[in-house]
């Protein structure tokens, strides 16, 4: 069984909302003010998985992304641009704005099940997805980018009545200011 992997930019308060600045909130671009070094090339340590898994996306993510990563061309843009890309969402009538992307109508749960069996899921960003994932403990493994700032406000990446999870800590790594942990669910680091 392969396995569900979350990445997120968060502040050290647990925000994950706009650290690009693309969403236009009062703290956007936070993940940005510390330099290339924490968001540049391949940060999540993703390579491995690139060739192999599939992206899952939400349908705002998915756009926000499609508007940035085809016009990029180094070698981690190229490998992001070539995996099969999965948005999930109600509204989006097709995903053509993205090469090898395609929109699941589904049940979440149900079509992460599907592919589950045949490859590596890698959530970004997409909290309402990161979210309904968590709710159905479904996430095998979260590898997260923590940036030296408390935000007060903002989308957490684990909202109050989340369920418990005992994770492992499977490494820990400074990248400029960040830090970028790896945690699984004990039992599979």
């Amino acid at each position: 069984m392969s396995h569900v992997i979350v990445i997120e930019f968060v502040s050290l308060d647990g925000v994950m909302q706009d650290p690009d600045g693309s969403g236009g909130s009062s703290q956007a671009g936070w993940a940005f003010r510390y330099g290339p070094e924490p968001v540049a090339g391949d940060p999540f340590g993703l390579s491995e998985v690139l060739d192999t898994g599939a992206l899952l996306l939400g349908r705002r993510t998915w756009q926000m992304f499609a508007g940035i990563w085809p016009g990029r061309d180094d070698p981690f843009s190229a490998k992001m641009n070539a995996m099969p890309k999965l948005v999930m969402s109600r509204s989006l009538e097709h995903a053509d704005g993205w090469q090898n992307s395609a929109v699941l109508r589904g049940d979440l749960v149900t079509e992460v099940g599907k592919r589950q069996a045949e490859q590596d899921i890698v959530v970004m960003g997409s909290a309402s997805v990161v979210r309904a994932l968590m709710a159905h403990d479904l996430v095998d493994e979260y590898r997260l980018m923590v940036f030296p700032l408390i935000l007060g406000t903002g989308t957490r990446l684990f909202p109050d009545g989340a369920a418990p999870a005992d994770l492992a800590l499977a490494s820990a790594g400074t990248r400029g200011a960040a830090v970028r942990l790896v945690y699984t669910r004990s039992g599979n680091s």
